[in-house]
């Protein structure tokens, strides 16, 4: 039996460390609750769970990564009050912070669907919805993940980076959806491993603050209406 409830989360600003470490207990305990079904042949059903959250500056490095995109030092580092941390998910490097809607849907989807790349385009897929609702036209650069703005132009830029780890059938990472995010930090990276293209934000293609709680509620039905979820 599959079960479309998903239990939604908002951590608030969550030191990055914190929010990895509460993400690693739900993803094992669903794994745990998998690995129990299947010894002892019963069908309990596993929970998932949608968490948003923002990060204090934060700067990530995945598995696939190359460590000199990112472009300062300790030093550096310590005058932009960020941290730095290399992670299992896929992807090269980003950066997370204040302004930015990061999404970490911890999901089992045997509950949905058993497609990791079906998963990403779904998740572009309630991104793309959530900008067209404020009159922002987006959409897939071919080859990459992640949510662009004019992919096919000489102006391509990336408002919403991916990357996920998936551990029999569950999700964790996810995503980073540039709100009012300070841009300036994505000059101390080589944003992704790509060095020819731009990032951006709502805030600067609207020219005005967009409010973050209305853009979690949007993108909250969106993520619903398309994996069909029962968000409560």
């Amino acid at each position: 039996m599959k079960n479309k409830s998903v239990r939604f989360e908002d951590w608030g600003l969550t030191d990055y460390q914190e929010a990895w470490n509460r993400q690693e207990q739900l993803l094992n305990g669903i794994v745990a609750l998998k690995t129990r079904n299947r010894q002892e042949q019963t069908s309990l059903p596993t929970p998932n769970y949608l968490v948003f959250c923002e990060h204090p500056h934060v700067y990530t490095l995945g598995k696939s990564g190359k460590a000199e995109n990112l472009l300062l030092d300790e030093a550096g580092l310590a005058e932009k009050q960020a941290s730095f941390y290399k992670i299992n998910r896929g992807g090269d490097i980003t950066y997370h912070g204040p302004g930015q809607i990061v999404g970490y849907p911890i999901l089992d989807l045997e509950n949905f669907f058993t497609d990791i790349h079906l998963y990403l385009r779904e998740m572009e897929e309630a991104v793309i919805r959530t900008l067209a609702d404020y009159g922002i036209t987006a959409g897939r650069y071919p080859g990459y993940t992640g949510v662009w703005l004019d992919p096919e132009g000489e102006n391509a830029r990336k408002i919403c980076a991916m990357g996920v780890r998936c551990s029999r059938w569950v999700t964790m990472h996810g995503f980073a959806f540039n709100v009012n995010a300070d841009l300036s930090y994505f000059n101390n990276i080589v944003p992704c491993g790509i060095d020819d293209k731009a990032v951006t934000s709502m805030r600067s293609e609207l020219g005005r603050e967009v409010p973050v709680k209305e853009v979690k509620e949007r993108l909250k039905g969106h993520l619903a209406g398309i994996f069909g979820m029962d968000l409560h």
